[in-house]
């Protein structure tokens, strides 16, 4: 029984579930064949919104620093 688990350690899989190298790429030409024409809109979206969600953080950054220094004028 132990033997059956060292040997069953040492085969090389991809952390994704348990899953080996060709069950991975077939399940990824899927994915491609099905939302192919999908990710390149779905790419720009996500980059539009992790851009507008930075620019956020450093206005609120800014509205502090001024707010603080306000502060310390009084």
């Amino acid at each position: 029984m132990f033997a059956l688990l060292l040997s069953a350690a040492s085969v090389p899989t991809l952390a994704i579930f348990g899953l080996g190298g060709p069950e991975v790429a077939i399940f990824a030409v899927i994915v491609l064949v099905l939302f192919g024409n999908r990710l390149p809109g779905a790419a720009k979206s996500l980059g539009q919104s992790f851009s507008a969600f930075k620019k956020g953080i450093k206005e609120g950054s800014e509205d502090e620093e001024e707010a603080d220094k306000l502060d310390s004028k009084d």
